[in-house]
């Protein structure tokens, strides 16, 4: 049709009836049809869209005319410059829009579009006509799967009819709604009229399932369409043939949509051998039979082809019939319709219907209104039946001789249409004898008529002439104008891609070898060392990690050779085939190719095996046969396998190398591919190794292509072999894991189901993922010495990345059944102590009772005591003999956690449908594993996260011993966030009671003063009090902390389930932090009692002596007044001294005692030391303490030194130990030493509790330390700590009696009692005076004390702000970042000698960098200052508002109103009172003028002072409180020596993220005095022995080290590059380790040189977890 111009005012066009036109080929695509357009050319049905703009008239051609029916054409009038745009498009209606005669043109198509869209819309698939339904729409789960309801909405049918139909149900074509839902109730007509019985009891319009079958097929690309027809068959149902469409009148042969079924049957020829034939039925060459009707017929064809493939015991409607439910309803678009079904022999004589293969047809409607499929039946067939009623006997379609197929006519005598006349006539046009005509006389019965129909296919059958496959019948289709599904380009692309490379493929043994180089031995050898270098079983004698970099030089080598290989041809083009968008086609047809190959290289290696085991003789030869039976099988998987081996290898490339680059975009096609719903192997069955960094990409890009919707839940499969598992998981979500014979699941495989948008939040995932797994006890593995450790491998791996495991068992072999519970229950123990919480679902197959539930209860019981035996035998394997019951391992409920499965088969294959059984129990197994999912604490919220316990659980799996290897980010990350809260608590705790107890003390020391706020006069009460209210503040705290636990662990974020086995440890650090805080804050309390007892006692003798010397001084007043002679200053001071004298001779001046703080010491230390025994108490008189700690600490030895020699830890040398033990006891004097100074700097007097808590400082490391420490050693320490400690203690005690001596405080204060007496005589103006006098001598150092007491707990505050000091492992991860960027030995050095010594300096250093030139310091000063300065200026308001009568009654209300924050002087404060004459209002103006003064000047005295002076003034020193928060436990591996990271103070388990050559820690080996290079990372998963004093100097297994020291965990190396930090520094610095411990150099093994700085900095980056 050409554009119409708008100069054409008239186009009239008339047509006349015409033939049917001959053949036309399409100038375009070359394809032949009937109809031709006006001008002589084919009409081709391409999509093509014209717009015309029609001035008047134009006449439209209708789309579509069936072959025989004469074209008619319409007029159509168009107004001017109206558009009418016409589309065409194969198998679809035109739409024709904005027609003036719209309405009339719809009234002539009507018949023809109407039936198929109404219903398509009733069914509610308009939209899928043109949108074709995909596998990924149909087998996502959604809210539907959870409910049996298929609820009153029409459009629910088809997708309730595949939903059943996915999961193989035989109920499938059930396809209405339940009557209930559309019928009125039938109890409101009980009454109603007789006649209404019998009326049809359903007027609602119903589906025939034909129709619900032809609307689906239509409606589904060709995928979903393959799915249909293989289910279908599964279930015994017929599957279209030639599917019509009543919109074209166009049948399609569905050529593809049949490929993938494939059927085993057992020929006459094989029954002696019990041999079977298996092969594509699209391929097989049989013989078909098809059934037709000739008009309406009595006899129901469909019922009656029903019984004729059924036995007489077991009767299956395997096509739909009018007795069918709903197979009455009258069929609307399925008419032309033909199904095919095939009868395939099991080989049994008395079972078998038909002993040959057949195939049958069955054309639904009247052929004679079906021409064409007629026909095609008519040339494909070996006979057609024809069912009749009434014949005509001017039928051309039935008496066309040309039909190669032999007829035969079915008739009914009992029909009242039946003329015998008609019949004979056609017989002879026919040439048909009796025996091809078959009549159901009037006597004989259904029996006899089926029996004849049966022998008369029979004997079609014995010499059926004609055999085709379904394949061979498209060319048939082709002449017949039928379209082939597999005509469409994808396919046809997808098919020659597949075909260029399975062609070429003759044997695929030896294509596997040539083509697939890197998947071969390579990979296998990859595998071997990869394994080795985390097992070290064949490390024997040679020094470890020599060992472990010769195979990481074997493993560059082995992908050196990977590399070698250039990618194959056919890898080239399998990579350029799935970057196409036909990838689907392609791998489909790759699928059954290489399918078709194995089966047949398969079937003939059979036929060999058996003949060769005829001969036992023939050992050799059955062996080789076994082995190429195992390698035969050649899948697309085997090409993945060989893509992801290419992609790994290149990465040992430079990142430049250009064949790099090329590859880097494989990854991101697999995810794709999953994203379509391919598997992808995730364990390689073969090489039984994951190619780690392949999968890892994979899924990393699968994330970038779904993110944020990237959330999975995991179900998995576990069992035996060959017990249905890819079955099962295959009915139950309706999805293609390889179950063909021979094809047995390798490794395993993973799938991504999608999750709907609706139902996502009832799961909180995004997709399913199912992983299949290849069964457990494989006979191809069970030879070989490590299929037990394969297994265990396996299951572990699964077990570990689910959710919810499905373990498939057989109760009937229990020895099987022992071993397969032995294998799970490792898994599940392993994953307790990792932190992983799968659920488990137990399925029981071909158990069909119904009272199954009930009569396995006693079976259930044993399987719960075998689990219980299991998890003992496991514990105590994995060293965790804790885990007595199953159930301590896991939930497991043995009533809900059984699920009993009926067999799959209904009868004997292959001619047995699904069991209806089987489905309905999978189908209730998947809603109960969908809930179990939905309960999920998902320990894979994502793909990354999945990613990660993929690489953590495999690296685990590759060590012998699991629980002790196992190490994930996750859970690291998990770990340090808690650490991270746990020590935000702590300090919180910790700055709270500090606080309190600052309170507490400032409360002490104004107790019995006017500025105390308490109405108790006696101190022990008080004491008392504080010490209840300091119980209830812990008590407070504690359960607080111990609620942001149990918080912290109820959250749904962090993966908190991952560290619940820390959960307990908290908590039980929490309690030990409140009996810690407890303990110092009773001591603190007691010792500022006693303190504050001896300063009232002095307090007293000052006050009184104060109170006469005031006396003293008025009375002198009064006498120099009474002279009434004005007095010059000089006579006034004369006056006054002479007086002080004679007042002073008068006081009885009792001189101060000095305690002997020596004999104090010794008495705690003696107590201290008697606990350890008579010994220690005999070398503690051999010296004088006052003798001890004059001198620098040297320990030496007394006795034999070859016994202390034994008592070696490691393999210390002599004068290693010597040195050992100098740096624990230089490190506890340092720390001792520190605590000294604090209390000094408090210028208090000396009290017991200081020298405990010296003592319990030095048992506390001692206790902590690593190194042996015999009794004199001790003993001489804590002499040496201790004389130290008593003299510097004796020199405060001194100086504090000094200073606080009443007579020389009187005498500090004479010339301020002169100025006041004088004053006072004059009467002076004493407010300004005494305002600064009150000023300086009360407020200004109780403020500038609390500024300082305050202020170190601010600079930890701020630190704390930075991420280094947040937990241990970033602490660690800071100092080691700083220590290698420095490159200075001595630095390294002394970290590892003197740990704590250079933290602590560090820490310093830190604190100096951040404050000295920081402006923040000086805002913590200002804000406590204005604290304080505010809490005065309102005491002093509040004063003035209380109108006291004196002046002292007013400086008594502001220190009380200040005594609860400032300590203030009570001695100052008298000196303040004397002779105090001051106004009061006057003395409040210029306090607080004074007040304003001496902020300014404390401003200015804070600022110049250097931050490190200021350091040495605060109360709490941040350098401590940061330290003893980073240094954790202080316990130190045994072996290397690095410090222990675990979290809390209460860990029972010590560990460390890195650890450290042992020559590092001083080890050498002890005859060649050569460091050691072996880390005990790796030497704790060798055969290697060790001995040290706590073995008894006698050698015990690495392995075995728990035995020894059982609270430390030694993980391996978290990656094999995880220790290259450590390697690095003593390969650097080999030379300079050895001098300072006194050895000879280590020999470096040949990897270590190769190791970077950058490297080793990522190697900590690695092992920290840091991001």
């Amino acid at each position: 049709m050409e554009e119409i111009s708008i100069e054409d005012a008239f186009v009239d066009l008339y047509c006349e009836e015409e033939e049917d036109p001959a053949w036309t080929t399409c100038d375009d695509c070359k394809a032949e049809y009937y109809e031709t357009g006006t001008d002589g050319k084919a009409l081709c049905r391409h999509v093509k869209t014209t717009v015309y703009n029609v001035s008047h008239q134009l006449v439209f051609q209708p789309q579509e005319t069936p072959v025989g029916v004469v074209e008619s054409y319409i007029m159509i009038s168009c107004t001017r410059d109206e558009t009418l745009q016409e589309t065409t498009e194969i198998n679809n209606s035109a739409e024709i829009s904005n027609l003036p005669n719209k309405n009339s043109f719809e009234g002539e198509t009507k018949k023809q579009k109407t039936e198929l869209q109404s219903l398509l819309k009733s069914l509610g698939l308009e939209q899928y006509y043109r949108e074709k339904l995909s596998l990924s729409k149909i087998l996502q789960i959604d809210e539907k799967t959870m409910t049996d309801d298929p609820g009153t909405c029409k459009s629910n049918v088809p997708l309730y009819f595949l939903k059943k139909l996915m999961m193989v149900n035989v109920t499938a074509r059930t396809v209405n709604l339940p009557a209930d839902s559309i019928c009125d109730d039938a109890s409101e007509n009980a009454d109603c009229n007789f006649e209404d019985l019998f009326d049809s009891q359903n007027d609602a319009e119903v589906f025939n399932p034909l129709d619900v079958i032809t609307a689906l097929f239509l409606c589904s690309d060709g995928f979903v369409q393959q799915e249909l027809a293989l289910k279908m068959s599964m279930c015994q149902f017929s599957v279209p043939l030639l599917l019509p469409n009543c919109d074209t009148k166009q049948s399609t042969l569905m050529l593809w949509a049949m490929r993938d079924i494939v059927k085993k049957y057992r020929p006459p020829d094989l029954s002696a051998s019990k041999g079977f034939k298996e092969e594509r039925i699209v391929l097989s060459e049989l013989p078909m039979i098809s059934f037709v009707r000739l008009g309406e017929c009595s006899l129901s064809k469909s019922e009656i082809l029903n019984k004729l493939l059924s036995n007489s015991q077991q009767y299956h409607d395997t096509f739909v019939h009018h007795n069918m439910e709903c197979g009455d309803s009258p069929r609307k678009i399925s008419d032309g319709l033909t199904e095919i079904t095939w009868y395939l022999p099991c080989g049994n004589k008395n079972m078998d219907i038909f002993s040959q293969p057949v195939a049958i047809a069955n054309l639904r409607g009247d052929f004679t209104l079906h021409e064409t499929q007629y026909s095609f039946l008519c040339q494909t067939s070996a006979a057609v039946f024809v069912f009749f009623d009434q014949l005509e006997p001017e039928c051309k379609l039935l008496t066309n001789k040309n039909h190669k197929a032999k007829i035969f006519l079915v008739g009914n005598q009992k029909s009242k249409s039946f003329n015998p006349d008609v019949l004979k006539k056609i017989a002879n046009k026919l040439n048909l004898t009796t025996d091809n005509i078959i009549i159901k006389t009037k006597k004989s019965n259904d029996a006899d008529f089926l029996k004849r129909l049966r022998t008369t296919v029979s004997s079609v059958l014995t010499n059926p002439g004609l055999k085709m496959s379904i394949e061979q019948m498209a060319d048939i289709a082709h002449e017949l104008g039928i379209s082939i599904d597999e005509d469409s380009p994808e396919c046809q692309a997808g098919k020659k891609n597949a075909d260029a490379i399975t062609a070429e493929i003759e044997d695929t043994f030896k294509f596997k070898e040539k083509q697939f180089p890197l998947q071969g031995q390579i990979w296998k050898e990859l595998t071997f060392l990869e394994k080795e270098e985390f097992r070290l079983r064949k490390v024997g004698s040679e020094d470890i990690e020599k060992y472990k970099s010769n195979l990481k030089i074997k493993k560059e080598e082995q992908r050196r050779k990977q590399n070698s290989h250039a990618m194959s041809g056919f890898m080239s083009c399998f990579v350029s085939a799935i970057s196409s968008k036909e990838r689907g086609y392609f791998l489909k047809w790759m699928r059954m190719n290489l399918d078709n190959l194995s089966r047949i290289k398969l079937s003939g290696l059979r036929e060999l095996y058996k003949e060769k085991c005829k001969n036992s003789e023939n050992k050799n030869e059955i062996k080789e046969i076994d082995k190429q039976l195992s390698s035969s099988s050649l899948g697309v998987e085997h090409f993945f396998r060989e893509m992801g081996q290419i992609y790994e290898a290149s990465l040992y490339l430079p990142e430049t190398d250009p064949s790099r680059q090329q590859l880097q975009h494989l990854p991101r096609l697999c995810a794709q591919l999953l994203l379509d719903g391919f598997p992808l192997e995730l364990v390689d069955g073969e090489a039984s190794n994951i190619p780690l960094r392949w999968v890892s990409d994979v899924l990393s890009q699968l994330n970038d292509l779904v993110s944020p919707k990237n959330k999975i839940l995991v179900v998995t499969v576990l069992g035996v072999q060959s017990t249905g598992k890819s079955t099962l998981l295959n009915t139950m979500f309706g999805v293609q894991f390889a179950v063909s014979s021979g094809r047995c699941t390798r490794g395993a495989f993973m799938l991504l189901i999608k999750v709907s948008e609706d139902f996502k939040k009832d799961l909180n995932c995004d997709f399913v993922l199912i992983i299949d797994t290849e069964g457990l006890k494989s006979p191809e593995l069970a030879q070989l010495d490590n299929s037990h450790e394969h297994d265990n491998e396996l299951a572990t791996l699964v077990v570990g990345l689910s959710d919810v495991t499905i373990i498939n068992i057989a109760m009937e072999n229990s020895t099987e059944m022992k071993d397969i519970l032995q294998i799970v229950v490792h898994a599940f123990l392993r994953m307790k102590e990792v932190g992983k919480k799968p659920k488990c679902q137990f399925v029981h197959q071909n158990v069909s009772d119904v009272s199954a539930h009930e009569k396995n209860l006693r079976d259930r019981k044993l399987l719960l005591e075998q689990l219980n035996e299991m998890t003992q035998a496991a514990a105590k394997m994995e060293k965790k003999e804790e885990n007595k019951n199953f159930t301590d391992v896991m939930e497991y409920n043995p009533d809900t956690g059984n699920c009993y499965i009926p067999g799959l088969w209904n009868g004997n294959p292959p001619m047995a449908p699904v069991n209806v059984g089987y489905s309905e129990t999978v189908y209730e197994l998947k809603k109960n594993i969908i809930q179990l999912l939905g309960k999920c604490e998902s320990t894979s919220n994502n793909i990354l996260e999945f990613r990660e316990w993929i690489n953590s659980l495999w690296t685990a799996v590759k060590h012998e011993n699991f629980i002790f290897s196992f190490r994930n980010s996750l859970v690291a990350d998990a770990y340090m966030m808690l650490c991270t809260e746990y020590n935000k608590w702590e300090w919180e705790f910790k700055k709270v009671m500090y606080t309190w107890v600052t309170n507490a003390e400032t409360r002490i020391s104004n107790f019995g003063t006017v500025a105390a706020k308490t109405t108790i006069s006696e101190l022990r009460e008080y004491i008392t009090e504080l010490k209840s209210e300091a119980t209830t503040e812990l008590t407070k705290w504690e359960t607080m902390m111990l609620d942001n636990l149990n918080k912290y662990f109820e959250q749904p974020e962090g993966h908190v389930y991952l560290v619940e086995g820390y959960r307990e440890e908290f908590s039980n650090s929490i309690k030990s932090l409140r009996r810690q805080t407890e303990s110092s804050l009773i001591i603190q309390l007691t010792a500022a009692a006693d303190i504050k007892q001896g300063m009232e006692e002095l307090s007293k003798i000052e006050a009184t002596y104060i109170q006469k010397i005031e006396k003293a001084v008025c009375a002198l007043i009064d006498e120099c007044r009474k002279k009434q002679v004005k007095m010059t200053d000089k006579e006034l001071d004369e006056s006054f001294d002479k007086m002080w004298a004679e007042t002073l001779n008068t006081l009885s001046f009792s001189a101060q005692q000095t305690s002997n703080i020596f004999t104090s010491v010794s008495h705690q230390l003696r107590t201290n030391i008697s606990l350890k025994g008579s010994h220690a108490c005999e070398l503690l008189s051999e010296r004088r303490l006052q003798d001890c700690g004059l001198e620098t600490f040297t320990y030496k030895t007394k006795g034999n030194t070859d016994k202390i020699t034994q008592k070696v830890k490691g393999w210390l040398s002599w004068t290693g130990l010597l040195k050992a033990k100098q740096e624990i006891a230089e490190s506890i004097i340092s720390a001792c030493n520190d605590r000294v100074g604090d209390k000094i700097m408090r210028r208090t007097n000396y009290h017991d509790t200081y020298i405990q808590e010296i003592l319990h400082i030095i048992d506390e490391r001692l206790y902590k330390a690593d190194v042996d420490t015999d009794i004199e050693f001790e003993v001489s320490l804590k002499q040496h700590i201790c004389g130290f400690a008593a003299r510097e203690f004796q020199k405060m005690h001194e100086n504090f009696i000094h200073e606080n001596d009443p007579y020389r405080r009187l005498q500090m204060n004479k010339e301020k009692f002169c100025v006041d007496f004088k004053d006072v005589f004059n009467e002076r103006d004493q407010c300004q005076k005494k305002a600064e006098e009150f000023t300086d001598q009360c407020l200004k150092p109780a403020v500038e004390d609390f500024v300082y007491r305050h202020l170190g707990f601010d600079i930890v505050d701020e630190m704390l702000t930075r991420e280094e000091f947040s937990n241990r492992m970033s602490f660690q991860f800071s100092i080691l970042l700083d220590l290698i960027s420095k490159s200075d030995f001595q630095s390294f050095h002394s970290y590892i000698c003197s740990y704590e010594h250079y933290v602590k300096v560090w820490i310093s250093d830190r604190i100096k960098e951040t404050f000295s030139s920081n402006s923040t310091l000086c805002e913590f000063e200002e804000r406590h200052l204005q604290s304080c300065i505010d809490r005065i200026n309102a005491a002093i308001k509040k004063a003035k508002a209380e109108k006291t009568d004196s002046l002292k009654t007013f400086a008594e209300h502001i220190c009380k109103e200040l005594g609860d924050k400032l300590v203030i002087s009570q001695i100052a404060l008298d000196a303040f009172m004397v002779l105090n004459k001051a106004d009061q209002d006057q003395f409040a103006h210029w306090l607080n003028e004074c007040v304003m003064e001496m902020t300014e000047a404390l401003r200015k005295k804070f600022g110049p002072i250097k931050f490190e002076t200021k350091l040495t003034h605060l109360h709490v020193k941040p350098q401590n409180e940061l330290f003893n928060r980073v240094i954790g436990c202080g316990k130190q591996c045994p072996f290397c020596k690095i410090s222990c990271d675990a979290g809390g103070a209460a860990h029972t388990e010590h560990f460390a993220a890195l650890h450290r050559p042992n020559g590092l820690g001083r080890v050498r080996w002890g005859d060649s005095k050569k460091l050691s290079t072996d880390i005990c990372s790796s030497a704790v998963i060798s055969n290697m022995r060790f001995r040290c004093s706590d073995t008894n100097n006698e050698y015990h297994p690495y392995k075995d080290y728990r035995k020894i020291y059982p609270d430390w965990k030694i993980q391996p190396d978290v990656s094999l590059e995880a220790s290259d930090y450590w390697k690095y520094v003593m390969m650097k610095y080999n030379k300079e380790f050895a001098e300072a411990y006194d050895a000879k150099p280590a020999d470096i093994p040949a990897s270590w040189k190769t190791i970077t700085e950058e490297q080793a900095k990522e190697s900590l980056k690695k092992s920290f977890n840091i991001k």
